[in-house]
């Protein structure tokens, strides 16, 4: 004997709030950026975002029509948001450039650097992804040589070409970055600096000035 309908449990999603459409969309970017940080950018599918959510297949490719579109929106919304945690408004050019090595040289930024490593590995097989990559690149360095260029003026630094020394400091970032999978590999006293030694080295500050910073 068939059971009736209603003693049959619904295995369908369940239906979504309804929520303003720029509303539901920083929803699904939010719910994207968090699974590319917690398992990797191959892992952020529409059916995984829906899943996520507990809203229905249908409701994701309403706003986003491909994977690959999601993938790349939730890259660059976790990037502008790690950018704003790495650039503080507030403070001395010296205090944002201790607190930007103090970020990157801790263990909290694990999730964020394998991010940038996932990110970097399949933008050889994405062009969006490689150009979101790039504009991300560029606002990083913008940002950096905008607090650079203010301690050249404050006299903190001493720099002949603040474009140059904002490279650098941002391969020293990729460099440690390129380490997140194996924490171990860079686990030491030195390494652990690696970020703020470098940095004090461009920017002519003395040995251990950013660890005096507050």
């Amino acid at each position: 004997m068939r059971p009736s309908m209603a003693g049959m449990k619904s295995t369908q999603a369940p239906r979504a709030a309804r929520l303003a459409p720029a509303a539901r969309r920083a929803q699904i970017l939010s719910a994207a950026a968090d699974l590319a940080l917690a398992d990797g950018l191959e892992r952020v599918t529409l059916r995984a975002v829906a899943d996520r959510l507990e809203v229905r297949h249908g409701l994701i490719t309403h706003y986003f029509n491909a994977a690959e579109d999601l993938v790349v929106e939730a890259f660059i919304a976790a990037a502008s948001a790690d950018r704003e945690v790495m650039f503080p408004a507030e403070g001395t050019p010296l205090e944002r450039i201790a607190h930007l090595a103090r970020v990157n040289d801790s263990i909290e930024a694990g999730p964020l650097a394998r991010l940038w490593l996932n990110a970097r590995h399949l933008s050889r097989f994405s062009a969006p992804l490689a150009a979101a990559l790039a504009e991300q690149d560029a606002k990083d360095h913008a940002r950096l040589r905008e607090v650079i260029d203010d301690g050249v003026r404050s006299g903190d630094f001493v720099v002949p070409d603040a474009a140059s020394a904002a490279v650098r400091i941002l391969l020293a970032v990729d460099g440690v970055c390129a380490y997140a999978n194996d924490p171990e590999a860079y686990a030491t006293a030195t390494a652990a600096r690696f970020v703020a030694e470098t940095a004090e080295h461009v920017l002519g500050l003395e040995r251990g000035a950013l660890r005096r910073t507050p």
